[in-house]
């Protein structure tokens, strides 16, 4: 069989604003961006739409200094979990709040809202345009604020999931997904179905609502799968819904660094409780992860008072 097709979107430098992290800017996701969206579940937006050129640096830089423990901030609150030695998803680390030591082979960190520049990166106005269209004019929370990484040559294969909780009193609909490195198939890559957004929840039972190996079989054909092949500093747009995963890291000398933000309608609660605490419980590091219960508004209600 041969390889899934790639998306690959190609560089407007042309039109590009030029802009600092720290200044508003970027250009809104176009009508025709919103269309393949809708239909395809995810849409790979243009190069320095949302980034200019280089300002991904400074995100990089940033994660790798809290990796090694040198970034000046509270890591009592950040949720940080190594990355398994074997590339199984069984044999990943524990999701516990706390620096785990010096080292650049951290799987995920959360709760990253309380780093300056990432907080401030989440409220960039592309990503706020994207949420009224979404959610209207209701205030805009975030959950699940991470970094996911495969580091050269390891990684942990994450199997093919929707991006749905049972513990959230409502579903989710938007993910932004920012590759801090060029993202491939030689360093693992995100993958997805297109359209099985349309499908809906299809594992209700599993509290992450990942697949089973029949849903797999029956939703994931090979010929299906599309590599969403990004640029550093390049954004996508999941539907959380949009059937997706992603392997292991194959290259010896690339990392495959990545930012995810799920944004959710900021009247989302907590539905069970004591179901939540149960899935932490069950499984420190498959399960859900210390501070997952805490929902951080990025957004303001845009009603008139």
């Amino acid at each position: 069989t041969g390889n899934p097709p790639t998306v690959r979107m190609a560089a407007q430098e042309a039109t590009a604003k030029r802009i600092k992290l720290d200044d508003a800017g970027g250009f809104p996701v176009t009508a025709e961006q919103w269309a393949h969206f809708d239909a395809e579940g995810y849409v790979v937006l243009d190069r320095f739409q949302v980034l200019p050129e280089g300002a991904v640096d400074k995100l990089k830089e940033r994660i790798d200094e809290i990796m090694l423990g040198t970034a000046k901030l509270d890591y009592s609150k950040l949720m940080m979990q190594l990355d398994s030695d074997t590339g199984r998803y069984e044999d990943i680390g524990e999701q516990s709040l706390g620096h785990k030591g010096s080292t650049l082979n951290y799987r995920k960190i959360q709760n990253l809202e309380h780093d300056d520049l990432f907080s401030h990166y989440i409220a960039h106005p592309v990503f706020e345009q994207a949420c009224r269209r979404l959610y209207g004019q209701e205030s805009i929370s975030a959950f699940r604020i991470m970094f996911f990484n495969k580091p050269a040559g390891r990684g942990t294969n994450l199997p093919w999931h929707q991006d749905r909780w049972q513990h959230l009193d409502r579903d989710p609909l938007l993910t932004v997904w920012t590759a801090l490195d060029d993202s491939s198939t030689l360093n693992g890559c995100v993958q997805v179905i297109p359209k099985s957004h349309h499908k809906g929840v299809l594992n209700k039972d599993h509290h992450s609502s990942f697949l089973t190996d029949a849903m797999v079989e029956e939703h994931c054909p090979e010929e299906k799968v599309i590599n969403l092949e990004l640029a550093a500093g390049q954004v996508a747009l999941l539907h959380n819904w949009t059937i997706h995963r992603s392997g292991v890291n194959k290259s010896k000398d690339m990392a495959r660094r990545a930012f995810s933000v799920n944004y959710m309608d900021g009247r989302t609660r907590l539905a069970d409780p004591d179901k939540h605490q149960q899935n932490m419980v069950a499984n420190k590091a498959t399960g859900y992860a210390e501070g997952s219960d805490y929902f951080h508004e990025v957004f303001p209600s845009a009603k008139e008072h």
